[in-house]
């Protein structure tokens, strides 16, 4: 099987935050009801938080070189990312059927356990050495899920 590279993962990574980041503050626009408003920016916020913790991530990569690779390689990264989580092309489809908190919560959750799932999976792609790595990536997702049960905990 060909083998990923972590760098790979965590552009992949931050993408999906990107995307995710932007699902959100579309849908947050959308609505009329001020406390989805607020639970869908602080959603985008969250999303930001974890971009900058995989872009530092990536920074840290001794042998990471983005002029190692052609421009064509990042737009087709971009292009997968897009397609995994967050596909932007579906935000008024999936936006409406989040009628409510509750709604907007389980959502996220389904996006995080989503996200979650994929980088489990991709630990098959990546040399061992790597998996720490893509741990910290787990983690941060996992941290995510864990702040919007507690949320939605508190709902119910």
């Amino acid at each position: 099987m060909s083998k990923y590279d972590i760098s790979e993962i965590i552009n992949f990574a931050i993408r999906i935050e990107e995307n995710g980041e932007q699902f959100y503050r579309i849908v947050a626009k959308s609505t009329d009801n001020e406390e989805l408003k607020d639970l869908f920016n602080y959603l985008a916020d969250e999303e930001v938080n974890h971009k900058k913790v995989f872009s530092s991530m990536l920074s840290k990569l001794k042998d990471y070189n983005t002029d190692d690779f052609p421009e064509e390689y990042f737009a087709y990264l971009r292009a997968y990312a897009d397609n995994m989580i967050f596909n932007l092309d579906e935000v008024d489809k999936e936006s409406g059927k989040i009628k409510d908190i509750k709604g907007a919560v389980d959502y996220a959750i389904k996006k995080e356990l989503d996200s979650i799932m994929l980088y489990q999976e991709l630990k098959d792609a990546v040399p061992e050495n790597q998996h720490p790595t893509l741990n910290k990536i787990i983690q941060q997702e996992r941290n995510h899920f864990i702040k919007l049960s507690t949320i939605k905990e508190n709902l119910l």
